[in-house]
C-alpha cells in the first residue's frame, strides 16, 4: 500500500493547503500572536507585566462571538472566583490562566482553526491526574448550569 500522495503536496490533515509541508495558515498566525504576546510583556515586571496581561486576556475574550465568547466570559468568572491566585494572560491569542508563568487552564475558542466547537484545556501543569489515563481537553456546545457546575469542578481540581 502506498502513502497518501496528499502529504507530498503540501495538504495538511484537515484537507487544507499550507504553502508546504509543515504548518498550516492558522498555526503560523497562532504562533506569530504568542511572538507578540511575549515583546509586549518584555521587560515589564511584577504589577506591570501582571496588568498587561490581565488586559490582553480581557482583550481576547471581548472579541469573541457566540459559543466562543460564552465559554471565555463562563470561565473567566469561574477561575477568578475559584482559583483567584491562577494570572489571567494571552497562550497563542486564547484566554488563558497561569501560575508562577505556566499557564495552567485556557480556552481554545473554536473560530481560531475553525473547528465544531470551543474546548476547554487544562495544561500539564493542571492537576487532573487520574490513574493511568485522564481528558485534558473538553469540548463545550453550550453553557448551562451543568456545564458550569462541571467546570467549577475541572477548575478546583486543577489547582489543588
Amino acid at each position: 500500500m502506498t502513502p497518501a500522495p496528499r502529504a507530498e503536496e503540501g495538504v495538511d490533515m484537515a484537507g487544507k493547503t499550507s504553502g508546504g509541508a509543515g504548518f498550516s495558515d492558522e498555526e503560523k498566525a497562532a504562533m506569530q500572536q504568542r511572538a507578540e504576546e511575549l515583546r509586549s510583556t518584555k521587560g515589564l515586571k511584577g504589577a506591570a507585566k501582571l496588568a498587561k496581561e490581565l488586559e490582553a486576556c480581557v482583550t481576547a475574550i471581548e472579541t469573541l462571538d457566540g459559543i466562543d465568547g460564552e465559554v471565555a466570559r463562563l470561565v473567566h468568572r469561574i477561575v477568578s472566583e475559584e482559583a483567584p491566585d491562577l494570572d489571567p494572560k494571552t497562550f497563542y491569542g486564547f484566554p488563558a490562566y497561569a501560575r508562577e508563568g505556566k499557564v495552567v487552564i485556557f480556552v481554545q475558542p473554536k473560530s481560531k482553526f475553525d473547528t465544531r466547537y470551543p474546548t476547554l484545556n487544562f495544561d500539564e501543569t493542571a492537576t487532573l491526574d487520574d490513574g493511568a489515563m485522564w481528558p485534558t481537553s473538553f469540548a463545550i456546545v453550550e453553557v448551562s448550569a451543568e456545564v458550569e457546575r462541571r467546570v467549577r469542578e475541572l477548575v478546583r481540581a486543577a489547582v489543588d
